[in-house]
C-alpha cells in the first residue's frame, strides 16, 4: 500500500548542487545534458512513498564488517556512521531505506570495471543497507575506504569517501550523494567536491564524534542528510 503525500513540495534549492557539467570533471562533458532542464510538474506516481518492509532487512546489511565474512575479519580501520535523515522541514522521516556502498581500505570496488592495481578483501563487499527508525536514524558499522587513482586528471585520486542513496517520503526526494571525512588532504583537488559550490561543501563532510566512537574498537562519524529544500544535501548529479 502506497502513503500520500502532500501535494505541494518545497522546490530544491539547485544552487546547492554540483553543475551537470563541470569543467574539471571531464566526463560530465558527454553526459551532462547540453540544453537547460525542462521543469515537470510532479506526478501521482511522484508524490508515492516507495515501500520497504521490515521483513527485506537482513539482519547483518548494516554491518559491512560481517555481512561477507568468508574466512575472517576484513582489513581496514573500523568504523560507525551514523546521522539522522531529514525532510525538507527538518522532520525525521523514519522507517526509510538508506543504501551504502564504498571501496574497500585499500581503494578498490567489488567490480569488474575497478581494476586499480589493489588488493580485494575477499571479507568485505563494500554494500550495505539499512531502515532508519522512528527518529529517522541510521546507523552502519563499516571499514573506512581508502582514496583510489581515477585518471580524471594527472595524478587524479578521489578521497576516502562513502555513496549513500535514498528515497525518504516520496519519489521526488530521491537522493544520491557522497560522503567525505573531515581533513582529507585530497579534498581541495577533487572535482566531485569542488563542483559543488564552495559554501554548501561542508554539507558533504562527516562529522567525528568522540561520543559515537567505541571504546577500543570503532572510530564514529556523525553525517545528517537533508532530503530536499533549502538546506538539501547535494545530490550527486554525474
Amino acid at each position: 500500500m502506497l502513503t500520500k503525500t502532500p501535494a505541494t513540495l518545497t522546490p530544491r534549492d539547485w544552487e546547492a548542487h554540483p553543475s551537470y557539467i563541470y569543467t574539471g570533471y571531464k566526463s560530465t562533458a558527454k553526459r551532462g545534458p547540453q540544453k537547460p532542464l525542462v521543469p515537470l510538474k510532479a506526478s501521482l506516481g511522484e508524490l508515492q512513498q516507495p515501500v520497504y518492509g521490515h521483513d527485506s532487512i537482513g539482519e547483518l546489511d548494516h554491518d559491512l564488517t560481517r555481512n561477507a565474512r568468508k574466512n575472517g575479519e576484513p582489513l581496514g580501520e573500523r568504523m560507525i556512521l551514523t546521522g539522522q535523515v531529514l525532510d525538507e522541514r527538518r522532520r525525521p522521516v523514519a522507517n526509510t531505506l538508506v543504501e551504502l556502498w564504498q571501496a574497500n581500505a585499500s581503494g578498490r570496488y567489488v567490480h569488474k570495471v575497478d581494476q586499480h592495481d589493489a588488493p580485494l578483501d575477499p571479507n568485505f563487499l563494500g554494500a550495505g543497507r539499512c531502515l532508519t527508525d522512528s527518529e529517522g536514524r541510521y546507523r552502519f558499522l563499516t571499514i573506512k575506504p581508502g582514496a583510489y587513482p581515477w585518471g580524471n586528471h594527472p595524478n587524479a585520486w578521489r578521497p576516502q569517501h562513502i555513496h549513500l542513496s535514498l528515497f525518504g517520503q516520496s519519489f521526488a526526494s530521491r537522493l544520491v550523494t557522497q560522503m567525505y571525512f573531515p581533513g582529507d588532504p585530497l579534498l581541495q583537488y577533487d572535482p566531485m567536491v569542488t563542483g559543488t559550490p564552495e559554501r554548501y561543501r561542508n554539507r558533504l563532510i562527516a562529522d567525528f564524534s568522540l561520543d559515537i566512537t567505541e571504546e577500543g574498537y570503532a572510530l564514529g562519524y556523525q553525517f545528517d542528510i537533508v532530503l530536499r529544500g533549502a538546506d538539501e544535501t547535494p545530490f550527486e548529479n554525474r
